[in-house]
């Protein structure tokens, strides 16, 4: 089983996290940010990774540091989950229309990190998270997982639409890259090594 629990202790935050890659979507999460919750919600669904997540962060300070924290500690415990990453489909994409907005999730899990992010958002923030934070939260992620992620909001009007289109684009373009491929003996890399 892919299972990893990962602990995160600083003067900014402490968070307890556990993910399952192969789960069915069960999720327990308490960020202090309700929105947060909601994204953390559709990500562990729409991934069908089973997830638990306990942060206390100084969210009286802002939501800077919750966001960033819980990020990298996600991308540490999928890091770890997948291993030598041997027998994985490596790659993952998803378009995902939410109303009016479409976006689109294209991401390989090289060992390389790197983030592209296209689109912009109407409002400073929805409900407690700042919208600056939304791209912010997949970057840490993709410094932390050593992910190569390019996501972008391809139209839209809603905030609120267009960040979760992103969170639900980028749970399934995950799914797909850790999925276990039954024909892949090794890593999916000609150099042998990911």
């Amino acid at each position: 089983m892919r299972q990893v629990s990962k602990q995160r202790n600083t003067r900014e935050t402490k968070i307890q996290l556990t993910i399952n890659l192969d789960g069915s979507g069960k999720v327990a999460v308490r960020s202090g940010i309700g929105y947060l919750d909601h994204m953390l919600e559709q990500l562990a669904f729409h991934g069908l990774f089973d997830l638990e997540l306990q942060c206390e962060g100084d969210l009286e300070v802002d939501c800077h540091h919750t966001v960033e924290d819980i990020s990298l500690t996600l991308g540490a415990a999928v890091l770890e989950a997948l291993e030598d990453k041997q027998g994985i489909v490596r790659y993952g994409q998803m378009y995902v229309p939410m109303d009016e907005t479409l976006v689109r999730t294209v991401l390989d899990l090289s060992g390389r990190p790197d983030f592209v992010f296209q689109g912009e958002f109407r409002q400073p923030a929805i409900g407690a998270l700042d919208t600056q934070m939304i791209p912010h939260f997949f970057k840490s992620f993709a410094i932390a997982s050593k992910t190569t992620l390019h996501m972008a909001i391809l139209y839209g009007e809603n905030d609120h639409h267009k960040c979760e289109g992103l969170f639900k684009s980028f749970a399934r373009a995950l799914r797909q890259a850790t999925e276990l491929d039954p024909r892949r003996a090794g890593v999916t890399s000609t150099k042998g090594v990911l």
